[in-house]
């Protein structure tokens, strides 16, 4: 696989948050948001609302393209979203699995920096 531009990354990043957020439905009781920061090219999937009186607040996934990479600082999903960019058409050497140590980076099929 080409490495991909900037742009086809924000765009896969992009869509597989969508479908993730379209996967994941609608709960009365909380909201999933995708927030944005093309400046500094951050994307985080947040849950927030109630259950039961109490406060959800989280964050199930946050993206970020680093020199032409996306790095996943935070997966929150069973499947990995690594495999959903992938499937997008994402080479796993565009991949990092930023909240794994350097030393299990090595290991995986990703990139490892």
């Amino acid at each position: 696989m080409d490495n991909l531009s900037h742009e086809d990354l924000e765009k896969a990043v992009t869509n597989v948050l969508r479908d993730y957020i379209e996967f994941l439905g609608n709960d009365p009781d909380s909201n999933i948001e995708l927030i944005i920061d093309k400046d500094k090219t951050h994307y985080l999937l947040v849950e927030m609302g109630w259950q039961n009186d109490r406060r959800i607040y989280g964050n199930l996934i946050h993206i970020e393209i680093i020199n032409n990479k996306i790095w996943i600082q935070q997966d929150g999903t069973e499947e990995g979203i690594a495999n959903e960019l992938v499937k997008q058409g994402i080479s796993p050497q565009q991949i990092v699995l930023a909240f794994k140590t350097p030393e299990r980076r090595k290991i995986a099929d990703f990139a490892i920096s």
